[in-house]
């Protein structure tokens, strides 16, 4: 009994050293040049590290591959890389989680038609107000024309206070015009949008639906 357990112990303890050597056996490296020639050694060269070389075990096996190191301008152009790949991440992230968002806050297309129209709808009064308000400031230009008309045909100068007002108003009827312009622009742009909106929504729900199957 006692002789077995020592053939068992040795037995052991050789497959513990085998394992052992072959975790940490002897490695080299092995590496291309400029011309394609193949390279092995014992040690790390400057020159491996130009090329990028492989860690070989003692039965030629490739234990591990480590690339060449980049030059400034490629550590700059793989950094870039790296940064616009992070970016483009974070932006398809966002609009996951945008959707999701969407999707638990309307359960069905009529409550997000209903969102959408809403927007819609605030923009519609923000350009009503506006057109409101251009016109009310093109009276008071009108009112101003007419007066320095008056003058004129009075044979009379008409005064620089006069004129000077009629500049200023000429100039807050034209902003009122570019604010009233730039409103229906977005309007109609939004409209665009909310139609390729309301087709991402029903292609979502129609993929919940059928992961819920």
């Amino acid at each position: 009994m006692r002789k077995s357990l020592l053939v068992f112990a040795a037995i052991a303890l050789g497959v513990s050293v085998c394992a052992h050597a072959q975790s940490t056996g002897n490695l080299r490296y092995k590496w291309y040049d400029a011309q394609g020639l193949m390279h092995f050694s014992d040690s790390l060269t400057a020159e491996a590290m130009k090329y990028g070389y492989d860690l070989v075990n003692d039965h030629g096996i490739v234990v591990r591959h480590v690339p060449r190191q980049l030059n400034a301008e490629e550590r700059a152009a793989a950094n870039k890389l790296a940064a616009e790949q992070a970016a483009k991440e974070r932006a398809a992230k966002e609009v996951a989680d945008a959707e999701a968002q969407m999707l638990a806050a309307y359960p069905d297309v009529e409550s997000y038609k209903i969102s959408l129209q809403q927007t819609l709808d605030n923009m519609d009064q923000q350009i009503h107000t506006t057109q409101i308000n251009l016109r009310s400031q093109e009276k008071a230009l009108t009112d101003l024309l007419a007066r320095a008309a008056e003058i004129e045909n009075s044979k009379k100068p008409v005064p620089p206070f006069i004129t000077n007002s009629i500049t200023a108003q000429r100039n807050v009827v034209n902003g009122q015009r570019d604010v009233l312009e730039r409103q229906q622009n977005l309007r109609a742009q939004t409209v665009q949008l909310q139609v390729k909106q309301l087709a991402r929504y029903r292609e979502l729900k129609a993929e919940q639906a059928k992961n819920e199957q």
